[in-house]
Parts: structure tokens; C-alpha cells; sequence
């Protein structure tokens, strides 16, 4: 690529200091040109960091920038994006794109009016490890019967995340739940059908069918005190195969996203993980959601 993409980052909080912003300065094929955050000493200070300008503005960024990367709540993601989508701006979007499906849905028709390239930070799926684990899935004979995913951890009770007022609010289901849907619907198919029970104390369970017959299970839990796992596994008449996610999502998932978002900024098309994505996955937490709240 001969020139550097000019990003500019939105957020400053813990994900946007500890990802997005060392991600995209690093380059080779972004810079960091700008930061905007609701907090303008917060934006400040991260942009002094990497050499970068604070904006005092949202629109002041969209001037000096080519594309914008999200690290902020589902809620006020939304209504930013839209704007910058309308300035002709390439985004790549934080998950949950949005708090609802409706909001959600807005969100995508707009950035297909604009006809500006979306990707969303499905970490996973950028993972080189996830990305060989899917492919040999993918290249078997005989279709995989069943699957099970698992994200057990600590998070909401300690560390950068568990100050953030939506985590605490809507729990597992809006904040990992887009990973776990999104990687066992690649596995074993779309997702047609899904029972959802809670154990209480932040923990889901979820039955899954696929299209084609598959069915798997789904363990979440952010706030488990101990015996943290992230993995999957899947079965079939050709055997099993498993992969322990909490390894295999490394650096390198961030810097495959960032050369991918710059190629989609320069050549433009579409990405398999686009706001599309991003709204169907926001389909299938919802619908998790509701059966969760009718259950308590």
C-alpha cells in the first residue's frame, strides 16, 4: 500500500487505549490521525501518546481523516456512525453495533445508502489460528452434527471492563454473546432456532439450531470467579475438532483486522464481517435476550 490510511478513533476508553489505538498508530498500512471523545482530557491525553490530534469535535475529526474506528458504548455508537458514513467515511464498527436491532438496523441502511465499506471488531474471526480452525471445518466430507462453545470468565468483576455501565446492565449475552453466535453459526450454519435459560448470577446457557439439522451449545458467563475457559469444539461422523480461543486470539487477529480495514478503505467491496453481520448478530442477541427477561 503506498499510503498510510488516516484513522480516526472514537473512544477513549479502556478498549480504544489498549487495542485500537496501538493497533492503528503502528501501521504500516494506518496512522492515527485524530481522537474524539466525550471526555476531552481522555482524548487528549491518548492522543498525545501516539502523536495524533485531539479533536474538540466529532466533525472536526471527520475533516482530517479517511476512516473512523469505534471503541465506545453500543448505545452511543449509533447515531456517530450514521454521521460519519453520511461524511463518506469508511467505519469499522464495535460489537454490538448498536443497543437494539431496530437502532441496528437504521444503522445498516445507512451505510448502504452511503455506499462506504463496514467492517465490525469481531476479534475472533480475524485470528489466523480461528480463521485455519474454520477452514478445516468448512473443508470436511460429511457435515458436523454438533458443537459446543464456552466463555467463562472474570471480567465484569475486576479489570479495565468491569466499571462499563452496559456490560453490567445486559451481561454476557450483549457483550461476548456476538462472538459466541457469530463463530458457531460460521461453524455449523445459520442459526434458526434458540432456547435461552439463565443459572442467575450472570450465567446463560443457550441451545442452538442450524440450518442443515446441527445443533450446539452455548456457556456464558463474565463474572465467574474462578475456572475461566474460551474454547469450542464441534463433532461429526468425520470426527471432532476443538480449539482453545482464549490462545488462538492474539495480536496477530488486530493486525490482520487493520490490513484489512485499510484494503477495504482503499479498494472499497465488502467484508464478510460488515454491518450486515453485525445486524444479524444483533437479531440473535435480542431474541436470546427476550426469552432470558421472560424467564425471570
Amino acid at each position: 500500500m503506498s499510503e498510510q490510511v488516516a484513522v480516526g478513533l472514537v473512544g477513549a476508553g479502556p478498549w480504544a487505549r489498549l487495542v485500537h489505538a496501538p493497533v492503528f498508530a503502528a501501521g504500516p498500512e494506518t496512522r492515527l490521525t485524530a481522537v474524539w471523545a466525550r471526555r476531552p482530557e481522555a482524548a487528549r491525553e491518548l492522543a498525545e501518546s501516539y502523536d495524533a490530534r485531539a479533536c474538540a469535535e466529532f466533525d472536526e475529526l471527520l475533516d482530517v481523516c479517511e476512516a473512523v474506528v469505534f471503541a465506545i458504548a453500543p448505545e452511543a455508537q449509533p447515531p456517530l456512525a450514521e454521521r460519519a458514513a453520511r461524511a463518506g467515511k469508511a467505519v469499522l464498527l464495535e460489537k454490538p453495533i448498536a443497543a437494539d436491532p431496530d437502532t441496528a438496523r437504521r444503522l445498516a441502511d445507512v451505510i448502504d445508502t452511503a455506499g462506504v465499506g463496514s467492517m465490525v471488531a469481531l476479534s475472533a474471526r480475524y485470528a489466523p489460528r480461528v480463521r485455519e480452525f474454520l477452514a478445516h471445518l468448512e473443508s470436511a466430507e460429511t457435515p458436523w452434527r454438533t458443537g459446543r462453545l464456552t466463555c467463562v470468565t472474570g471480567a465484569f468483576l475486576g479489570g479495565p471492563f468491569a466499571a462499563s455501565p452496559w456490560r453490567q446492565a445486559r451481561g454476557a449475552i450483549l457483550d461476548v454473546g456476538p462472538h459466541a453466535f457469530d463463530l458457531m453459526s460460521v461453524a455449523l450454519g445459520d442459526i434458526v432456532d434458540l432456547r435461552a435459560d439463565s443459572a442467575g448470577a450472570g450465567w446463560a446457557a443457550l441451545q442452538l439450531v442450524h440450518a442443515g439439522g446441527a445443533v450446539s451449545q452455548l456457556v456464558l458467563c463474565c463474572s465467574a470467579e474462578g475456572g475461566h475457559r474460551y474454547d469450542v469444539d464441534v463433532s461429526g461422523s468425520a470426527g471432532a475438532a476443538t480449539l482453545d480461543l482464549s490462545t488462538a486470539i492474539d495480536g496477530s487477529a488486530f493486525a490482520v483486522l487493520r490490513a484489512e480495514f485499510a484494503s477495504l478503505v482503499r479498494d472499497g467491496g465488502r467484508h464478510v464481517c460488515d454491518v450486515r453481520r453485525g445486524l444479524y448478530l444483533q437479531e440473535i442477541v435480542a431474541r436470546a435476550e427476550q426469552q432470558l427477561a421472560a424467564a425471570r
